[in-house]
């Protein structure tokens, strides 16, 4: 884990934010009784995403960590 510099380690870590993605989704139908059908659910979900990745901002030095990557794992990164 160590072996990877600074910038490839954060990236590493976001994990968290995919795990956070979830709670927030499963806070919103948690709460929700029952769903009359199923387009009702997909409509929930639709707005509740537009809401969370509104918030979103990407990494300061996404460049310089692709190409990182890019360096790191020639041939099975995309773009290299």
């Amino acid at each position: 884990m160590f072996d990877y510099p600074p910038d490839i380690r954060r990236l590493i870590y976001t994990t968290n934010a995919v795990e956070g993605y979830n709670r927030q989704l499963r806070k919103v139908t948690k709460t929700k009784g029952a769903f009359l059908t199923v387009e009702s659910v997909r409509k929930l979900l639709y707005l509740v995403n537009r809401d969370i990745t509104a918030k979103w901002v990407t990494l300061p030095n996404w460049a310089r960590i692709r190409n990182q990557l890019a360096i790191r794992f020639d041939g099975r990164f995309p773009g290299s």
